[in-house]
């Protein structure tokens, strides 16, 4: 009897430490996993990479397309197609990683929902489609994520990790529903020109068949330019409420509220290690890993605007040689460099997709005063890449590209529109709606 008892308190024992363990928030989880005490990073809702092994992470959206890798990580909540998660990661051998999703609220907090409240499965699934690079002087393991269907819609934080816990990268994603009409049209010009040069952005959010209860403080609405995360504007109430047209107006005055139109991004290609692509000066085929030096580069702030095709700051991975650009394209170090007869009045960084446009010890540029010039460089997987110099005048300071680059109306740029909703009753802001707008479209 005595024995009876004893097994039945250590199996409760085990059945609460269990429930325990899986009540701990993810974070919790991500920094008591390994073995010891070693603390891991704590979770962060926004794109980020936690280990210096994972590089080139890219999400998109799979329509099929050529070009499918700019399609920004959104989708609506019918999901006709796929968001897609790849990245590799170097001098590893394949291992068994781990992907969890997060809804979050409109500012990248974790919304208050259980998991079966936005998914369907369990919410652990592993990545299953995993090669290793062939024929590369840098060797890597490239991963391809299929992200699952949701049941709502909303902000989503996609978490990578090792099967400890180990946390390897976060991925923003967007899931819309338009059950309100978003429109968009483009302003007159504002303010003065030079490297100031604004592009003013209106729009009308109609929600004649859908119910909001006080639209004048319950309704957020986010800005981004060319899909950016790090620059993007909350706009916490609508200029004008119409309540006859169930119309909210957002129309702005101020240049602060305003982006700057900026110029076109600045290009090179490295999709060919045999040859000079766009912005490649040389190539040093005897490194290990391959070196490539840039053309040299000037700034751009007091120059007329120039009509130049990019890709609005993104890039795209390719091996014109040898096949696919996923296993097949190498890594080589890339050397950037500004001439500059002056110091800039803060740290100058290199800045685009290529780091998530953070600047970084790893973009940092250096400026040697006798050769009047920045340099830089950076490990990067073999593609065409668009890039600024960017500015930072202190460390609490906002990235200036303009100071560099320059800024003109004409510019051609994507802006995209983000309109976030609280139904009453609710635990989570929901994306009622999402609109782009092509400014200045060729």
């Amino acid at each position: 009897m005595i024995i009876k008892r004893l097994r039945a308190k250590y199996l409760l024992a085990i059945l609460f430490s269990c429930s325990l363990t899986a009540c701990v928030p993810l974070e919790e989880q991500a920094q008591s996993s390994g073995t010891g005490t070693t603390a891991q990073a704590a979770l962060r809702y926004e794109d980020y990479v936690y280990h210096e092994s994972i590089n080139s992470v890219q999400a998109y959206l799979a329509t099929g397309d050529a070009d499918q890798v700019l399609n920004p990580p959104v989708t609506s909540i019918s999901q006709e197609f796929p968001l897609i998660l790849e990245f590799d990661r170097l001098n590893a051998g394949p291992q068994r990683l781990l992907v969890k999703l997060v809804h979050c609220n409109a500012n990248w907090t974790p919304s208050n929902l259980n998991e079966t409240q936005y998914l369907n499965d369990f919410n652990e699934f592993f990545i299953t489609d995993v090669q290793n690079s062939v024929n590369t002087r840098v060797p890597y393991v490239h991963y391809r994520f299929r992200v699952p269907r949701v049941k709502l819609s909303g902000n989503y934080l996609l978490v990578v990790q090792e099967e400890g816990g180990k946390l390897l990268l976060t991925q923003r994603l967007l899931v819309f529903q338009n059950t309100v009409v978003v429109t968009a049209k483009l302003g007159a010009p504002l303010g003065p020109g030079g490297r100031e040069a604004r592009q003013p952005v209106e729009f009308n959010v109609f929600y004649k068949d859908y119910p909001i209860v006080n639209p004048a403080v319950e309704v957020k609405a986010i800005l981004r330019q060319n899909y950016r995360w790090d620059n993007a504007k909350t706009i916490t109430k609508p200029t004008f409420v119409h309540d006859a047209q169930r119309r909210l107006e957002y129309v702005f005055f101020e240049p602060k509220d305003l982006f700057k139109g900026l110029s076109e991004f600045r290009a090179f290609d490295t999709r060919s290690l045999n040859f000079n692509g766009i912005g490649v000066q040389n190539i040093n085929l005897q490194t290990n890993p391959i070196t490539v030096d840039l053309e040299p580069g000037k700034s751009r702030q007091a120059t007329v605007y120039s009509q130049e095709p990019d890709i609005n700051g993104m890039r795209i991975f390719g091996n014109r040689q040898y096949g696919s650009g996923e296993v097949n394209g190498d890594y080589a170090v890339v050397d950037f460099e500004l001439n500059a007869p002056a110091e800039a009045p803060g740290a100058v960084y290199i800045t685009g997709a290529l780091n998530n446009w953070k600047p970084g010890p790893e973009s940092l540029m250096r400026y040697n005063s006798e050769e009047g010039k920045y340099s830089g460089r950076i490990l990067l997987k073999q593609g065409y890449y668009n890039y600024y110099y960017t500015l930072k005048p202190n460390a609490t300071a906002p990235t200036d590209e303009s100071y560099f680059e320059g800024s003109h109306f004409a510019t051609e740029n994507i802006y995209d529109i983000l309109i976030y909703y609280r139904p009453p009753g609710t635990r989570a802001d929901l994306l009622i709606g999402y609109e782009e707008l092509y400014f200045n479209r060729r």
